[in-house]
């Protein structure tokens, strides 16, 4: 039997690449999955591709958004991953508008959902996974406030563990952290971004990461901890090219 036979899986966030690598990891594990994001067409391409995905379009930021989503798909794992391209470059070179970029979105999205999971609430047993990114644990200096943005989303989880343990509500909430992944639209960005920044080649930045990992690691680690029992309730995990380290 698959995995995820008889689960339903909801993926917020599913206009990139990591958010798409679990949607298509999940179907094929066999959830039943619901794909939400903000564009209507590329969530019908989705579909198209992906046969048997379940796609809803709306704004993830918007405080009724959860809502609309547990009453289309009531999710047994619930993976967050939505969120905006950060600005590149260092921090004098940002305004005020371009540094809080990610604060509006990404956290706004982890609180929404993860606030939801715990008010409705999700059903006992139900995993919520949380997106997150390496930048959290490493920082990311020519990416404005990303970094701390992406530490938020792993508090938010933490916290969102010790609500569910404290009313014995059984739920369980992970962060993942993966490091930059250049096969992605936003690792691109980042390598971009970062070459320019030390005055080197996209190639040679590339070659310098140490086992990055690709946006199918990130999915597969989404099914290793929703599957996994050893993986217990309230880590941290990083990605790596080397799969799934849990954060101390």
């Amino acid at each position: 039997m698959a995995p995820l036979a008889g689960k339903n899986m909801v993926v917020v966030g599913v206009s990139r690449g990591v958010g798409r690598r679990i949607v298509e990891t999940g179907v094929s594990n066999g959830a039943r999955v619901l794909a939400v994001a903000r564009h209507e067409t590329s969530l019908w391409q989705l579909a198209q591709e992906v046969p048997g995905t379940e796609v809803l379009a709306l704004d993830a930021t918007d405080e009724g958004a959860p809502t609309n989503v547990f009453n289309t798909l009531r999710p047994d794992i619930l993976v967050v991953c939505g969120g905006a391209f950060p600005p590149a470059g260092p921090i004098h070179k940002l305004s005020w508008q371009e540094f809080s970029t990610n604060w509006e979105s990404d956290v706004k999205i982890a609180f929404l959902f993860c606030r939801a999971a715990l008010s409705l609430p999700l059903s006992a047993g139900s995993h919520v996974v949380v997106i997150s990114s390496g930048a959290a644990l490493a920082g990311s200096p020519n990416s404005g406030g990303y970094a701390g943005v992406k530490r938020t989303q792993i508090f938010i989880a933490n916290y969102s563990q010790k609500e569910s343990d404290r009313l014995g509500l059984g739920l369980r909430f992970t962060a993942l952290a993966p490091r930059m992944m250049p096969d992605t639209e936003l690792g691109k960005h980042a390598v971009a971004g970062y070459s320019r920044y030390l005055g080197i080649s996209e190639a040679a930045f590339v070659k310098s990461m140490e086992s990055p990992p690709k946006a199918t690691d990130v999915a597969s680690g989404v099914i290793e901890v929703v599957t996994n029992p050893d993986r217990s309730k309230g880590q941290v995990f990083v990605v790596s090219g080397r799969g799934l380290e849990a954060v101390p």
